[in-house]
């Protein structure tokens, strides 16, 4: 375990594995690093890959209170990227994990090689059709393991990697984070930036997310530009998990950018 020094001087847990071009994993709200199981270890088989645990979740320091932001809280991922001597990554954010990210890219494009946003949005929209359902929220704020399996997971999946979902759904974190982290994640809000965007950028959505609706993710498209949307059927808020296609979809992605150039 590595720990890297954030500007308030929080210390931030992250780690390292595999080798090639690095790839910053960014979770979601209130989920430390070791949520990404299966997920990580698959993409390591192809790319160096930096994980991290948010302030005030897992091994890392809490920090100071304002701070809770999803763009300070990039500045907490460029922390991380520069402790682990990356100038350059694909970075991968999941949830709230895709707000922060999207921060990084309009903030620091300098270190943004590709952006895969997974179940995210761009904050706050008029249209009711992007809002969580609200049995869905309820469920959230619930914390019920119980509750929120469903709303991530398919059934089956759960069944098959019972310590991935539990390890999910069990980060460790205090109460007073885990209302700053979600707090966070609702007044996030980078629509009128987005176009900002210069890295080549992946959505991945579920077409079942009740947390949040597709419509985000049309939007985010709709903002982003030359964006590439990719819609995964039956998919809920955890597609980043359950359905493991979707790493070798991004391998494809990145390939096909490398191809073209990307810069290196």
């Amino acid at each position: 375990m590595n720990f890297a020094e954030a500007a308030d001087g929080a210390e931030l847990a992250w780690t390292s594995e595999g080798e090639g071009e690095a790839m910053l994993l960014i979770a979601g709200q209130a989920t430390s690093m070791d949520g990404w199981g299966p997920t990580a270890e698959l993409l390591s088989r192809s790319y160096r890959v930096i994980r991290f645990d948010h302030r005030g979740i897992g091994r890392s320091g809490k920090g100071d209170a304002e701070r809770y932001t999803t763009r300070l809280l990039a500045q907490d991922a460029v922390a991380v990227l520069d402790a682990a001597g990356v100038d350059l990554a694909h970075v991968y954010g999941h949830s709230m994990g895709g707000r922060i990210a999207q921060w990084l890219a309009i903030d620091h494009p300098q270190k943004v090689r590709t952006l895969v946003l997974a179940a995210t949005s761009g904050g706050k929209w008029p249209d009711a059709g992007t809002l969580p359902d609200k049995a869905a929220l309820e469920a959230l704020t619930s914390g019920d393991m119980s509750r929120l399996e469903p709303l991530f997971f398919d059934a089956e999946w759960v069944m098959n990697n019972p310590a991935a979902t539990h390890t999910f759904f069990n980060s460790h974190a205090s109460a007073w984070a885990k209302a700053r982290h979600f707090t966070a994640s609702r007044e996030h809000d980078a629509w009128s930036r987005l176009s900002e965007i210069q890295a080549p950028t992946l959505i991945l959505h579920g077409t079942e997310d009740a947390l949040t609706p597709l419509p985000n993710a049309l939007l985010l498209r709709e903002h982003i530009p030359r964006s590439v949307l990719v819609r995964v059927p039956g998919a809920g808020h955890g597609l980043h998990l359950d359905h493991p296609e979707t790493v070798e979809w991004i391998r494809q992605f990145i390939a096909r950018k490398n191809a073209r150039g990307l810069r290196p």
